[in-house]
């Protein structure tokens, strides 16, 4: 594959700390290159730099000639005033000089996005179809190396898989900065871990995520036996030391030296593996209500348009609801409803004597970002109290990955990432029956995330959760509420059952200007189908509604396969049968004994041996995958 890009030595750094340095890497036609790490190692900094939009401060980049490259940034900007249809015409303005051409181009790409009216002001849109707009201006020009900044951030779950499916569409290549576990597995096929664990600072490695995960693992597992066997030299230096060994020959004092060299080298290990991660814990109250919060026939409108219909829900200890639907099918409005911020309109709402909701909102209303780090932390004082115990701020701080020196920083200078730690640092503090949790995962890294899950895992009291994290999502939901926004609400097994049965998103329920923003962005219409909109999370009548929807999915026909698909599938037996000969082929070579002595060899064979193996893999997928296209949808 031809080189597009090519970064050689790259170093980079904001004030004493150096984000990264001696960072080498390339990207070639078709690549899909996957950035991860923890927050504040330089991921955004590195995409920038690569779009040459940054200076390094020191190494190069180097693009082929005439390369086209378009950035997506994480936080979108458009000019003011400019509409949804001259944004796109403003993206194509140095690319295509033809005004009819571009008009085509534009319509075309606005109808593929489901923006029902390209006049919108993307002021107007709500975070989400902002998004949209930036990923579409992007690839409008038909960028020889795309690159996005967590492009998932703000995309509700039928936008992501709008956008995966634009990605594995695109020809060009990809360069991605996201922590969206699910989205980089199935998007990247090759990793780059900016993380100082590992070193010299990254790790890379060819393979999707899950492959990426089990090679960082075992590097990790290599550092520790090196870290053990540096600390046994080390051990047997020091002993020798305390011998008292005189350092007027060469001899002594080389050896001294060696052993002091060894010793830092021990310590520098050490550092590196000494991996912290924020310790999230949720506090729950000592209630043994079984029923902490039941929802009969609840219904709500806005502005004539029914955004809720006829809802039951029971929340016990225990029941970890996912609320699903695209941007403005009312799961805001039912979190406001379970909290108490808003009534129904019809139907009751029941809960439990002194129920404690704790809420996290995914626009962080409830974070004063004009207090200084130490006061947001611990609003009291000096100390907080958590499980019955006091801490101070500054264990508090530490807790959650900040430095001492950062105390007196004003919030609204940490990073969307560190305010986020803040926000889950209160929400701990807070007893709760109840933990309510609208987009939690925006901004966090995915140590941080997992720690997330593990939280949510342990928390006895009961959990409503909204995020586009599927990964996250499928892990921890053990109750489905899929909305419709037309007022329908279903219960689902789990994810892959509402991502089976979803309905396709129609024009009409893309926005329409300034409602977009309100989230009412979905027409009224009746649910598809006739189903009944009633759903439990596990309410009177989810037994029933769970029994009609697998009655639906056995009776389901598989589909016939299309003309090219069932071309594909003819000859897949045959391509699988040359992969796998050619895999062989390359394990041979490179387990030639003849080439031990040339170590360019050594290395080119081991990587055609791990492209060929890429290709086995990848065509058993995609085998996987026809197959599954012909099986009754569950």
């Amino acid at each position: 594959m031809a080189l597009l890009l090519g970064a050689q030595s790259l170093a980079k750094a904001y004030g004493a700390g150096p984000l990264f340095r001696n960072l080498s890497l390339a990207v070639h036609e078709g690549d899909r290159l996957g950035v991860v790490g923890p927050n504040g190692c330089g991921k955004s900094t590195l995409l920038k730099v690569l779009a040459g939009l940054e200076e390094p401060d020191e190494g190069v980049v180097a693009p082929r000639r005439l390369l086209r490259r378009a950035w997506v940034a994480q936080h979108p900007c458009f000019a003011e005033g400019r509409s949804v249809r001259q944004v796109l015409d403003d993206a194509l303005a140095g690319v295509e000089h033809d005004e009819s051409v571009r008009a085509m181009r534009v319509g075309a790409m606005i109808g593929r996005c489901g923006f029902a009216d390209g006049d919108a002001l993307p002021a107007n849109l709500s975070g989400g179809w902002q998004k949209r707009l930036a990923i579409a201006a992007g690839l409008l020009g038909d960028p020889d190396v795309l690159l996005l900044d967590e492009p998932t951030n703000h995309l509700d779950v039928d936008g992501i898989l709008w956008l995966e499916e634009i990605l594995q569409g695109h020809p060009g290549a990809i360069v991605v900065v996201s922590h969206d576990r699910w989205f980089l597995e199935n998007v990247a096929t090759r990793m780059l871990d900016l993380d100082p664990v590992h070193q010299g600072g990254f790790f890379e490695t060819t393979g999707r995520y899950s492959d990426f995960l089990e090679r960082k693992e075992a590097a990790l597992l290599e550092q520790q036996r090196w870290q053990s066997t540096l600390a046994n030299q080390v051990r047997r230096e020091v002993e020798w030391l305390r011998r008292g060994p005189k350092a007027r020959t060469t001899k002594s004092r080389s050896r001294i030296d060696g052993a002091a060299r060894l010793q830092e080298d021990l310590a520098e290990v050490g550092a590196r593996l000494d991996r912290r991660v924020a310790g999230i814990g949720m506090t729950a109250s000592d209630r043994r209500t079984r029923r902490l919060l039941v929802c009969e026939g609840v219904s709500r409108r806005y502005e004539g348009r029914e955004v809720l219909r006829s809802v039951d829900l029971v929340l016990a200890p225990g029941v970890r609801l996912g609320l699903l639907g695209p941007n403005g099918s009312g799961k805001s409005t039912l979190i406001r409803i379970l909290t108490g911020e808003d009534s129904p309109d019809g139907g009751k709402v029941e809960r439990a004597e002194d129920l404690r909701i704790a809420l996290l909102d995914q626009h962080r209303t409830s974070l004063d970002r004009s207090l200084t780090l130490r006061r947001a932390l611990a609003p009291a004082g000096d100390q907080v109290v958590f499980a019955g115990r006091p801490i101070h701020v500054a264990a508090w701080a530490k807790r959650f990955l900040f430095r001492p020196e950062q105390l007196s920083m004003p919030v609204d200078r940490l990073s969307g990432g560190e305010q986020a730690r803040v926000l889950l640092a209160g929400l701990m503090l807070q007893p709760a029956d109840v933990l309510v949790l609208d987009e939690p995962t925006n901004d966090l890294d995915i140590p941080t995330l997992e720690a997330l899950e593990e939280a949510l895992l342990e928390f006895p009291g009961a959990v409503v959760l909204v995020t586009h994290d599927r990964y996250l999502f499928q892990r921890v939901v053990t109750t489905v509420l899929g909305l419709d926004g037309r007022g329908g609400a279903i219960a689902y097994a789990d994810y892959a059952q509402w991502e089976a049965e979803r309905p396709e998103a129609r024009p009409d329920e893309a926005p329409r200007g300034a409602n977009a923003a309100a989230g009412q962005g979905a027409n009224e219409a009746s649910p598809q189908g006739g189903r009944d909109s009633r759903a439990a999370a596990p309410g009177p009548d989810s037994a029933a509604a769970d029994a009609a929807t697998r009655a639906n999915a056995a009776s389901a026909k598989p589909r016939k396969l299309g003309y090219r698909e069932q071309q594909e599938w003819d000859a897949m037996e045959g391509r699988i049968l040359a992969a796998e000969e050619a895999l062989a082929e390359a394990e041979a070579r490179a387990a030639d004994p003849s080439i031990v002595s040339n170590a360019a060899e050594v290395t080119a064979r081991c990587a055609a041996l791990e492209e060929a193996r890429v290709q086995v893999e990848s065509l058993y997928a995609r085998w996987a995958e026809l197959e599954a296209l012909q099986k009754p949808a569950r």
